[in-house]
């Protein structure tokens, strides 16, 4: 009798967990199953936060959101992952705003700016200050959500194979450099701004077509062959002190999703953004060395250029504002926190984000 009741009882455990397990409500709970492309290929070392934020996310969003990743140029051009996410033919991509601001000017302001914020400027304006509200406002015109990745070390600045320690020493010469406000710049000191991808770039300085250009950080550089086909190092990177890495989600894709995973995402990209920072910032060390044993020659800009440049940036702001309300917005804000943080910046040096000690106790 007891053998009978429990293989009746067990017999109905088994048709209740089969129907809950086939049931509308489980089968809503299935895993959500991404695409993730990039502007970038596996051969740029920016490419980096892309990974990083993928890894967290598998890792934060696990038996409920599962991104594929796709490097740059593997489902699509890198230039077409822009219109590829806000029309939902992939649910995510990888970029770097600037790329992006021929559709609005106030992406030249998100990813990098002439003499604007340092790579610790933009972390605290993002995530401490209102920031991620402007990403957001920019990417939403497109129909997509935005989310930080990534901060680079400054840009490495003008590689070259005739030295370049004065502006005048722009003047004729063809330089590869990003941002649509740099290209202003460069004609203003009678330099030609040359368009190309980052994959390009080895061979144009090889041939000669170009005479200069600039991409991004030293281990990214280095790893694009930059100390084979210059001589010459021109710092600081006044074109782009901080270059900003994130990610583009489809806005339809982002909002079918319920608020825990969505905050889930969020961290996931914090976590990405610090593992890039970080790495980038101690493979400076490495790299920069590297290009120094090359025999590459470094010139320092005096600070009359820097502030002669920082008058021709302010002239093209002004002008840009006038015309552009989103990008008046975003350059606004950013030079708000910049008067806003000047006290404290002057009361923290020399300790602001590193400190060159006159010299160090004997350990050995």
């Amino acid at each position: 009798m007891r053998r009978k009741i429990f293989i009746t009882a067990l017999a109905i455990a088994l048709v209740f967990s089969f129907a809950f397990a086939t049931s509308p409500a489980i089968a809503a709970q299935k895993v959500l199953k991404w695409k993730m492309t990039s502007t970038w290929p596996p051969s740029i070392d920016l490419i980096r936060a892309d990974y990083a934020f993928v890894e967290a996310v598998n890792q934060l969003c696990k038996g409920r959101l599962e991104i594929k990743f796709y490097t740059g140029g593997t489902l699509m051009p890198s230039y077409e992952v822009f219109d590829a996410v806000s029309k939902g033919t992939v649910q995510a991509a990888g970029d770097w705003p600037n790329y992006w601001a021929g559709k609005d000017a106030v992406f030249d302001t998100l990813g990098s700016y002439p003499m604007g914020l340092t790579p610790m400027d933009y972390f605290v304006w993002i995530f401490g200050g209102e920031g991620h509200k402007i990403y957001e406002e920019a990417y939403g015109k497109f129909g997509m959500m935005y989310l930080v990745t990534g901060v680079t070390p400054m840009e490495c600045g003008i590689r070259s194979n005739k030295p370049v320690k004065s502006l005048e020493d722009l003047k004729g010469m063809k330089i590869r450099m990003s941002g649509k406000t740099q290209g202003k710049l460069l004609k203003d000191l009678g330099a030609a701004q040359i368009a190309m991808s980052g994959q390009e770039i080895y061979q144009a300085l090889q041939k000669g077509v170009i005479d200069a250009a600039e991409f991004c950080s030293p281990s990214c550089d280095w790893g694009m062959g930059f100390g084979e086909v210059t001589k010459y190092w021109a710092v600081p990177g006044w074109h782009q002190p901080a270059s900003v890495m994130g990610v583009m989600i489809n806005q339809k894709v982002w909002d079918s999703l319920d608020e825990d995973l969505q905050k889930d995402i969020r961290l996931a990209a914090k976590a990405a953004c610090v593992k890039f920072i970080t790495g980038q910032y101690y493979d400076t060390i490495e790299y920069t060395q590297k290009f120094i044993d090359k025999g590459i020659e470094i010139n320092r800009y005096d600070d009359a250029v820097l502030d002669r440049v920082l008058k021709l940036v302010n002239a093209h702001t002004e002008e840009t504002a006038k015309d552009n309300p989103l990008f008046k917005k975003s350059i606004k804000s950013q030079m708000q926190f910049k008067k806003d943080f000047a006290q404290w910046r002057s009361m923290e040096a020399p300790f602001s984000f590193g400190f060159n000690p006159k010299e160090y106790p004997n350990l050995d």
